[in-house]
């Protein structure tokens, strides 16, 4: 009779280490968050603990003030929180919510009868910060994820930025991003930086200066695919996609583009990430610029492009239950890609879908927020404030509705979990909504801060970056 109870006990320990390894598995999965809009590159959090509610000190685990500005997002590994930022020697100017009033001072200009040299130079001087204006300093910040601690900071590069920046957005945009062992800063227009999690420069591979439409600044985030380090530059002079060796800095490939128009004003920047797609025919790498979305395999060769984005791309690409989604940019369409696609697949008038196009939503697509799935759906967020919903697999429409009266600027992603949909605006507020088939405003979190960056989501932790703070939010025991 012993000999059952000691096989009874092996197998209930042996199931006992089994749940602790799963539970182990599942917690090293939970902590990192290695890129901008997560792992999936669609911030979706999956812990039953994640918190719904938080101002300034209700569940704040702890915050921690970042000196300077950067619009970049938080990243994680190895229960340690990376972020970038720049500080200015001097005065640096401001930012502002919203995205018209820059247009609106130069109508305002123009009705004085101002001549346009004179109206740009009003322009410049209000709301554009020039290289010559500013001495920066980039720090890259490491953070105990726990506690907040900071257990160090490596400042990377001093000097002129590479370029101007609109006074809503700053020098240091691009998230960085890490395979665990590596963090990985791509400075568009300046440089690729390797720092080991010590904060060692691993190596350092410049890049060369090209010009942004009205010297808007940049926010094209780095990708990782395998080996290779994936960078998007679509400026004023000659647009292109790279890669670059991960261990040694060196370039791999380069691919030059042609997107946009050659008509004045000619618009050849964009600001989207590139995103990584992995399916079971291929991994490919798609990029939205000006115009024209392009799909290219992993030595830098065009598969695929579909005209119909706008001309000024901002939201990142990303795929959800085997389709991919393509936020076209504000007032062009929303779109669904199916895997295997060749050769041009636009539409043609009149058509809202085709072989590789499943579906689209002629005027879905928004100019600052990506797009975010969730539980079946797509959410769409405009930079007004106008929440959408549409089905995940047919494009169908289930509502679009203003969040609230107050909620009028955004630039962060939407983000969920647990049945909840989170909308963070520029003044810090951050507007929940429930998810499904019928909008309903919950509640109102304010952080009373700027905000542009989008969050990190980390097992129970949800964390939150402002213009001068960052939060680990967390519910108490």
């Amino acid at each position: 009779m012993s000999r059952p109870r000691n096989t009874d006990m092996k197998n209930h320990l042996y199931s006992l280490i089994s749940v602790f390894l799963l539970a182990v598995t599942a917690n090293a999965q939970d902590v990192a968050w290695p890129q901008f809009r997560g792992p999936e590159s669609n911030p979706v959090g999956t812990h039953a603990r994640l918190a719904e509610r938080w101002s300034k000190t209700e569940n704040v685990e702890w915050s921690q003030h970042i000196p300077g500005r950067g619009w970049s997002s938080p990243i994680v590994t190895g229960g340690k929180v990376y972020v970038t930022t720049v500080t200015t020697d001097g005065k640096s100017k401001q930012p502002q919510a919203g995205t018209e009033y820059s247009n609106e001072y130069a109508a305002e200009l123009q009705k004085q009868g101002l001549p346009v040299q004179e109206i740009i130079k009003r322009l410049y001087e209000r709301d554009i910060e020039m290289p010559a204006e500013v001495t920066v300093h980039y720090v890259l910040y490491r953070l105990d994820l726990k506690s907040g601690f900071v257990e160090w900071q490596k400042e990377f590069y001093t000097g002129r930025p590479p370029g101007g920046r609109h006074r809503k957005n700053s020098f240091i945009s691009e998230t960085p991003v890490t395979d665990g062992k590596s963090i990985y800063i791509y400075v568009a227009n300046l440089g690729l930086w390797s720092l080991d999690l010590k904060g060692n420069v691993n190596w350092h591979t410049p890049i060369e200066a090209n010009p942004i439409y009205l010297d808007l600044g940049t926010g094209s985030s780095p990708a990782l695919a395998g080996n290779l380090l994936i960078v998007l530059s679509d400026n004023q002079k000659q647009q292109y996609i790279a890669a670059f060796d991960k261990q040694t800095g060196k370039q791999v490939w380069r691919t030059d583009r042609d997107l946009g128009g050659n008509a004045e004003p000619r618009q050849r920047s964009g600001w989207s990430t590139p995103y990584v797609w992995q399916h079971p025919l291929r991994t490919e790498i798609v990029t939205i610029g000006p115009q024209t979305v392009v799909s290219y395999d992993l030595k830098g060769k065009e598969l695929w492009r579909m005209s119909g984005t706008a001309i000024t791309p901002v939201p990142t690409p990303f795929a959800y239950q085997g389709l991919l989604y393509i936020n076209g940019g504000r007032g062009r369409p929303l779109f669904a890609i199916r895997p295997g696609a060749s050769g041009d697949i636009s539409l043609k008038e009149d058509q809202t879908s085709n072989e590789y196009i499943a579906w689209s939503q002629p005027r879905g697509g928004t100019y600052l927020p990506s797009s975010l799935a969730y539980d079946g759906a797509i959410y769409t967020l405009t930079e007004t404030g106008i929440l959408n919903r549409y089905d995940a697999k047919t494009g169908q429409q289930t509502y679009k509705t203003r969040i609230d009266p107050a909620a009028t600027a955004f630039t962060t992603s939407p983000w969920a979990y647990n049945g909840k949909l989170f909308c963070l605006s520029e003044e810090g507020q951050t507007f929940v909504v429930t998810t499904g088939e019928q909008f309903q405003l919950l509640h109102v979190n304010d952080l009373d801060d700027m905000a542009q960056a989008s969050p990190a989501l980390v097992g129970d932790r949800l964390l939150i970056r402002t213009e001068h703070m960052l939060y680990s939010i967390r519910r108490k025991a």
